[in-house]
C-alpha cells in the first residue's frame, strides 16, 4: 500500500507533536517550546525539546529528531504505515489507499477490524483473570513465593484462570462466538469423550494457571501466557497462533522494558515469564523473553529497534546452550560494528531470579558485563569438537564456521574475525578468503533492519557536501574498482598519480566529462544506482547514513527518503517493483537514468557472490567519502561557533577524531597521503 504523500502532510498538520509526545515525556513549558528527559537515552537535565510551531522534536544531547510519525516509530517501535495508521486513528481520519483495488481495501479494513475486535475479547478476558487473582489464595500464595509483589503483578497484568473447564462462559454470555477460539481462549473439540455432549465441544484453553497477557509494543494485549502453580505438565502454556499473535515475533515483557532499555543500556532476554516478572521485583526492569521458542531473526530485529546492546541469558546446562546456539543463528545476520550482543550463561543451579538472590544484583550486573562477546561464542561453537591439534580438526572447524561467518553483515567485526579464524586453522586470511570464494557454500543473508529508522520530515535541512574545516588533504578513492573517482557536487576534479603510490597522487583541476558519455556520476549518483540495484543493502547501513542520504538535497535526498519509507511499507523489494513504485514522483527521471546505464547484463553463473561483495565494498566506499564531506561540514559549523558556544571546540575535536578514523579506514596500509 502506498499513502499519498499529500495525506501524511495532512496527518502532519492536524497532529499535535506536544500531545504525542507528552503521552510518554513529562513536558515543561519553556519559551517557545516545550523540554523535557530524553526517552531515548539516559539524562539528568532536560535537553529533549518539543516545538508546537515546528511540529518537531529535537534532543541537543544525542541528536535524536523528528515529527509525530517518527516518533511513534521510535518510541513504540512501530513500522511507518502502522505509524500512520494509528496516529490518524487518533485523529479520526481515514488512511486513503489509493493504488489498492475495492477488494483489496475491503479485506484490508476487514483484517484490521478483526484484529481490534480480537485485542478487545482478549482485554476483556485479562480483566477477568485479574479479577479471579483476588479470590484465589493458592495463586497469590504461588507469586507471593517467588517474591512477586502486587505493585509488579499489577505493572504486567497477571492474573489468575479459575479450575473450571467453562470458567469464561462467565465472562462471555456468548460462549460460542467463534472469537473465542480464534483468539485461542477457547477450544473446540469435536471428539467425543469423558465429558457431557456440550462440554466436549467447547471448553477454556486456559485452567487453573496464572496468566501471564502478552502485549504489543502499543500495549494491546494479544494473547496470553499461563504457568501452572503445581508440577502438571505442560509447566508453561501460550496462546496459539492467531491473527494478532504469533510466537517467532514477539517478546514477552518488552512494552514494559522498552524505556528501562535506554537507561540500563542494553536489554536482557531470557528463558521464560517467570524471569522477566523476578528481574523487574529485583531491579532488572529491561528484561524480555521469547514465548517458548526459540529466539528467532524477527526476535532479534525488533530489540534492536529500541536498543544497541542485547545480552541473552541461558541455564549454564547443555539445554541451555543449546537454546544459545539457536540465538547465535538469530542474531549473526545483525552484528553490526556498533552493536553488541552478549551470550550469558549461569551456573546450572541458577535462573536469574535465584542468583540475583543468593549474589546480589550488584555481583549479577557484574556476571553481564563479563558476558560472552558473540564473536567468541560463534568462535567456541564452531570448534566443538573439532581437533584443532591436527589437520582434520582445523579442516572441520573451517566447514564449521563459514556459514556462520557468512551471515554476518559486512564490517570491521567481521574482517577481524577472519583473520581469527585464519590463525586458529593455521592459514593466512587471504588463502582463507580465496578458499571459501571457491567451494559453493552459504548465500549472503539478507541485511537486517536498523535501529531508529524513522520518517524524516520533507526538506529538513541536514548534510551538505560543502567543504570547510579542511584537517584533511583531498583523497582518491582506491582504484581497484569502477569508476575510478566518484564526483562530488562540486567542480569534478581529476586524480593525478604520485611516485607510483596507490594513494599518492592528489586532486588537481578540473577535468572534462569524456566525450559521448556525459557527466561522470556523483557520489549520490552511485549510490542510488547500488541501493536501487539491492535494495537489502538500504536496510544494513547505519542510522547516521541513513539520515545523511535522506538530508541531501534535490531529487537524492527525496529518492532516499522515499526508499526508506517503501521499506518501511513493503520491505525489501527488486528494481521492476521500486520502478513501478516511483512513478510519477520528482525523482522518478534520475533514478531511471541512472538504472538504464548502470544495466550490463546478467552476472555469470557462480559469481552471483562475489558480485554482490564488490557492490558492497564499492557502495561502503562511496558512503565513506560522502560521510567524510559532511564531517567536514560539521567541523566548519563548530568552528564557527568557537567563542559562542562553549562545547564547540570540543565538538571539533570528536570529529576530528571521527574523520581520522574514517580516513585511516579508507587508507590502504602503507599508503602516503597527497
Amino acid at each position: 500500500m502506498t499513502i499519498p504523500a499529500s495525506f501524511i502532510q495532512e496527518l502532519i498538520a492536524r497532529a499535535d507533536v506536544v500531545e504525542i509526545v507528552g503521552r510518554y515525556v513529562q513536558l515543561k513549558k519553556a519559551g517557545a517550546n516545550f523540554m523535557g528527559l530524553c526517552p531515548f537515552h539516559g539524562e539528568k537535565s532536560p535537553s529533549f525539546s518539543v516545538s508546537p510551531t515546528k511540529q518537531f522534536y529535537h534532543c541537543f544531547g544525542c541528536g535524536v529528531h523528528g515529527n509525530a510519525i517518527g516518533f511513534l516509530m521510535e518510541h513504540a517501535g512501530m513500522g511507518f504505515v502502522e505509524a500512520v495508521h494509528d496516529l490518524a486513528g487518533q485523529y479520526g481520519l481515514q488512511v486513503p489507499e489509493d493504488d489498492a483495488s475495492p477488494a483489496e481495501r475491503a479485506r484490508a479494513a476487514s483484517q484490521r477490524q478483526k484484529q481490534a475486535t480480537l485485542s478487545d475479547v482478549l482485554e476483556k478476558a485479562g480483566d477477568a483473570y485479574r479479577k479471579h487473582l483476588r479470590q484465589a489464595p493458592g495463586a497469590i500464595e504461588y507469586l507471593k513465593g517467588r517474591g512477586v509483589s502486587g505493585e509488579v503483578a499489577k505493572q504486567f497484568g497477571i492474573g489468575y484462570a479459575p479450575a473450571g473447564w467453562r470458567a469464561l462462559a462467565s465472562v462471555f454470555p456468548d460462549y460460542d462466538d467463534p472469537l473465542l477460539a480464534e483468539s485461542g481462549l477457547v477450544i473446540v473439540n469435536n471428539e467425543e469423550g469423558q465429558l457431557s455432549e456440550s462440554e466436549a465441544k467447547r471448553y477454556d484453553r486456559f485452567r487453573d494457571r496464572v496468566m501471564f497477557p502478552i502485549r504489543n509494543v502499543k500495549g494491546e494485549c494479544i494473547g496470553f501466557g499461563g504457568r501452572v502453580l503445581g508440577d502438571e505438565k505442560p509447566k508453561y502454556l501460550n496462546s496459539p497462533e492467531t491473527p494478532v499473535f504469533s510466537k517467532g515475533r514477539e517478546l514477552y515483557g518488552l512494552y514494559e522494558a522498552r524505556s528501562a532499555f535506554r537507561d540500563r543500556g542494553y536489554a536482557l532476554v531470557t528463558e521464560g515469564y517467570m524471569d522477566v516478572v523476578a528481574l523487574a521485583q529485583l531491579g532488572f526492569p529491561n528484561a524480555v523473553a521469547t514465548l517458548g521458542t526459540a529466539c528467532t531473526t524477527e526476535h532479534v530485529q525488533k530489540l534492536f529497534r529500541f536498543t544497541e546492546s542485547v545480552v541473552f541469558s541461558f541455564d549454564g546446562d547443555a539445554a541451555g546452550r543449546r537454546a544459545a546456539r539457536k540465538a547465535l543463528d538469530g542474531a549473526l545476520p545483525y552484528a553490526t560494528d556498533v552493536r553488541s550482543i552478549k551470550f550469558l550463561f549461569l551456573p546450572a543451579e541458577h535462573d536469574p531470579d535465584s542468583f540475583i538472590r543468593e549474589h546480589g544484583a550488584e555481583a549479577f550486573a557484574r556476571f553481564v558485563t563479563e558476558a560472552t562477546p558473540l564473536s567468541r561464542f560463534m568462535l567456541e561453537a564452531a570448534r566443538e569438537g573439532c581437533d584443532l591439534t591436527t589437520a582434520e580438526g582445523r579442516a572441520h572447524m573451517t566447514s564449521n564456521v563459514r556459514p556462520l561467518w557468512s551471515a554476518m553483515p559486512d564490517g570491521a567485526l567481521k574482517r577481524q574475525l577472519l583473520s581469527e579464524i585464519a590463525t586458529m586453522v593455521q592459514l593466512d586470511a587471504p588463502a582463507l578468503s580465496e578458499l571459501w570464494a571457491s567451494l559453493p557454500g552459504p548465500r549472503k543473508a539478507a541485511a537486517p533492519a536498523q535501529q531508529q529508522q524513522r520518517y524524516p520530515e520533507p526538506g529538513d535541512g541536514g548534510g551538505s557536501n560543502s567543504s570547510g574545516g579542511d584537517y584533511y588533504p583531498d583523497m582518491p578513492p582506491p582504484q581497484d574498482y569502477e569508476p575510478p573517482s566518484y564526483q562530488s557536487d562540486s567542480a569534478p576534479r581529476k586524480f593525478v598519480k604520485g611516485k607510483g603510490k596507490r594513494w599518492g597522487g592528489k586532486f588537481e583541476e578540473p577535468i572534462e566529462p569524456l566525450r559521448g558519455r556525459g557527466k561522470p556520476p556523483s557520489r549520490p549518483d552511485v549510490a542510488v544506482r547500488l541501493l536501487l540495484s539491492n535494495m537489502a543493502q538500504w536496510d544494513a547501513l547505519s542510522h547516521e547514513l541513513h539520515l545523511m542520504l535522506c538530508d541531501l538535497p534535490g531529487s537524492h535526498g527525496m529518492l532516499f527518503t522515499w526508499l526508506d519509507s517503501q521499506l518501511h511499507e513493503h520491505g525489501v523489494q527488486p528494481w521492476a517493483a521500486l520502478r513501478e513504485g516511483m512513478r510519477g514522483q520528482d525523482f522518478e527521471a534520475l533514478a531511471e537514468r541512472l538504472m538504464n546505464v548502470s544495466e550490463a547484463g546478467p552476472v555469470p553463473e557462480g559469481e552471483e557472490e562475489q558480485h554482490l561483495a564488490d557492490a558492497a565494498k564499492e557502495l561502503t566506499s562511496v558512503l565513506d567519502f560522502m560521510l567524510d564531506d559532511r564531517l567536514k561540514a560539521q567541523q566548519s559549523e563548530a568552528i564557527a561557533a568557537v567563542g559562542k558556544d562553549p562545547k564547540a571546540l570540543e565538538r571539533y575535536k570528536a570529529l576530528e577524531a571521527r574523520r581520522l578514523e574514517l580516513r585511516n579506514r579508507l587508507r590502504p596500509s602503507g599508503a602516503e597521503t597527497a
